[in-house]
């Protein structure tokens, strides 16, 4: 299968190392020639260009950029595409993308894969970095079946656990276990930046260790990428970070009564709790 990636960076370097690995060719497009360079370098691409019309015989578009240049990347992307084609976008948020998508291309697929790290660029991208992750698709009632399968048959080559619901389902679900920890974290590093004397926060700084690392790495990640999740995902984030405030206040009481029981006990709910979150043998469908 042709297949074109539109954005090299993290994501989209990654899915041309597997996608080629798995046999399809590869057509990149990117602002930058250096960055289309190194992506044939890499061997993420079997070709790439600047120039959107490298990918006027593709059956399928993979739009990696950031948000707020999907609709447009595919408003000129279309001149060029055959009429069965399938777009497909790699976003954070879902609803505001589809909705502004479809109506200009009948054979677009949302989808998200959960995968990344706090790292962005071309040079951060790594083969199988979706292994094992889940992978969402977010089709609408107009999105034509075959589309959905072609995506998904592409992103399960990869070893993905596809999920498939709806844009709406999607991002609710997505600001409580992705923007939100974004927000928290970040607020996490700069409630420890505001120590106000020069020694303590020098000793901090030299024992942070893994539960600091772990806690704060959404937060020190991407900052373009926190500002869409907020930007484009504002009602659901605003929900799940009311929520979050309502429980921080009720930990801060708890503390502040030296309710010491009640806090064990939370503390033991949350370590349950947990596990259905991450618990690596959660079923995908």
């Amino acid at each position: 299968m042709n297949i074109g990636i539109v954005g090299l960076g993290l994501i989209g370097g990654s899915l041309g190392l597997d996608l080629r690995g798995c046999g399809h060719r590869v057509l990149g497009v990117s602002r930058q020639q250096l960055t289309c360079d190194r992506a044939i370098e890499f061997g993420m691409v079997d070709d790439a260009s600047i120039d959107l019309k490298l990918l006027a015989k593709v059956d399928v578009v993979f739009v990696c950029t950031p948000i707020a240049a999907i609709m447009p990347t595919v408003q000129y992307l279309i001149p060029y595409l055959g009429s069965q084609a399938v777009i497909t976008d790699v976003a954070s948020t879902k609803k505001a993308v589809v909705e502004s998508v479809t109506p200009m291309w009948s054979h677009f697929v949302g989808g998200h894969p959960m995968a990344g790290t706090e790292q962005s660029g071309i040079d951060a991208a790594f083969s199988n970095l979706f292994a094992n992750k889940p992978y969402i698709l977010t089709p609408i009632e107009t999105t034509p079946p075959d589309a959905v399968k072609i995506v998904q048959k592409l992103v399960q080559s990869l070893t993905t656990k596809v999920y498939i619901c709806s844009p709406e389902d999607h991002d609710r679900a997505a600001a409580w276990v992705s923007h939100l920890p974004v927000m928290v974290s970040n607020s996490l590093i700069d409630a420890c930046g505001r120590e106000t004397n020069s020694v303590v926060l020098h000793l901090a700084q030299v024992i942070a260790s893994s539960g600091f690392r772990d806690t704060s790495r959404v937060g020190g990640g991407n900052p373009e990428l926190g500002m869409m999740m907020a930007r484009y995902n504002k009602h659901s984030l605003l929900r799940s970070l009311g929520a979050y405030r309502q429980s921080l206040d009720q930990i801060i009481e708890l503390v502040e009564q030296e309710d010491w029981q009640a806090l064990e006990a939370r503390l033991q709910q949350a370590k349950l709790e947990r596990t259905e979150f991450v618990d690596p043998n959660k079923k995908y469908i």
